[in-house]
């Protein structure tokens, strides 16, 4: 796809602390309008890339551009040209909601003739209409997440950073707040998102998933389950999943641990489910219930880490 039709296109992308390599050499093409996740556990890279990509932080090596934008001579175009919001919420607590989206107001430069109307599409957006004066910090987290999201883009950037935007935000407040960002997607702007949870990579048009540093996979949400899931995953409900998975592991059954489940990645499910009842019943390990699922992204991920 041409330059001019990318969002975010850059090459060799690369962070290092002293000897610590926090990016190692990412290319990345975003296209304009698409919601791409940037996904990988806490400490793999994903805030210094979007740091990098937002001209925060200066990248060690590498090239390209933001909104059109050069990553290394421009940062402070891409600053006017995009919204950014961290994993903090980005808002001053001590302010108000008005005070809040009064300060970003002028902040971002919105137009004198455009504040009135931005200021109440905010309100509305974060379902603060008549609060107002309500200072920030007394908001519970989803109306917090809604207001800074409102806050990062009054100025009606045609691109979005979204640094671990619903971290520590409730289940709830995590769906509504996806359903406004794939609203915002429709209405034509591009959104970046990084974000640690896996069963929210399906939201996403596109996603690259980063370990180390390193890019190790990229592709939409499907594409990756067909990919590198050439096997089939099981998934085992026990009382007992410590020890399940530690038999599972020793007789070369590759498992792990899904909340208060256990999936286990093998070849051939049919023959698969009564060799691990068998291998599990003799360890005296009861099994609730085992059966084929489809593969999670997590399931994804925890694969590639594994043959990596």
């Amino acid at each position: 796809m041409s330059a001019e039709k990318l969002a975010v296109d850059v090459e060799g992308l690369t962070r290092t602390f002293g000897d610590f390599v926090a990016v190692d050499h990412i290319n990345l093409a975003v296209r304009q309008g698409e919601i791409y996740g940037f996904l990988g556990p806490n400490g793999a890279g994903k805030s210094t890339t979007i740091r990098m990509l937002c001209g925060l932080l200066m990248p060690s090596r590498g090239k390209g551009t933001v909104s059109g934008f050069d990553i290394i001579t421009m940062s402070e175009e891409i600053k006017k040209n995009i919204g950014y919001m961290s994993q903090k919420f980005s808002l001053y607590d001590d302010l108000t909601v008005e005070e809040n989206i009064d300060f970003f107001s002028g902040i971002y430069n919105v137009p004198a003739s455009r504040k009135r109307e931005r200021k109440a599409w905010a309100l509305s957006m974060a379902g603060l209409e008549n609060k107002q004066e309500l200072v920030s910090r007394t908001l519970p987290g989803g109306y917090k997440q809604r207001l800074a999201l409102g806050c990062a883009i009054l100025h009606e950037p045609p691109i979005l950073f979204l640094d671990e935007p619903t971290s520590g935000v409730d289940p709830l407040s995590r769906r509504a707040f996806w359903k406004l960002i794939y609203e915002m997607s429709q209405s034509g702007t591009t959104i970046f998102v990084t974000t640690h949870y896996m069963d929210e990579a399906d939201y996403c048009d596109r996603l690259a998933l980063i370990y180390r540093g390193a890019i190790i996979a990229e592709g939409t949400p499907n594409e990756l389950r067909r990919k590198y899931m050439a096997r089939e995953v099981l998934e085992i409900e026990s009382d007992r999943l410590g020890d399940a998975m530690g038999v599972l592991e020793r007789n070369g059954i590759e498992s792990a641990i899904f909340g208060s489940l256990l999936h286990a990645t093998v070849e051939g499910g049919g023959q698969a489910i009564p060799r691990i009842r068998e291998l599990l019943g003799g360890e005296g390990i009861a099994v609730n219930r085992i059966e084929r699922i489809e593969p999670s992204l997590e399931d994804v991920f925890v694969t590639l880490i594994e043959t990596s």
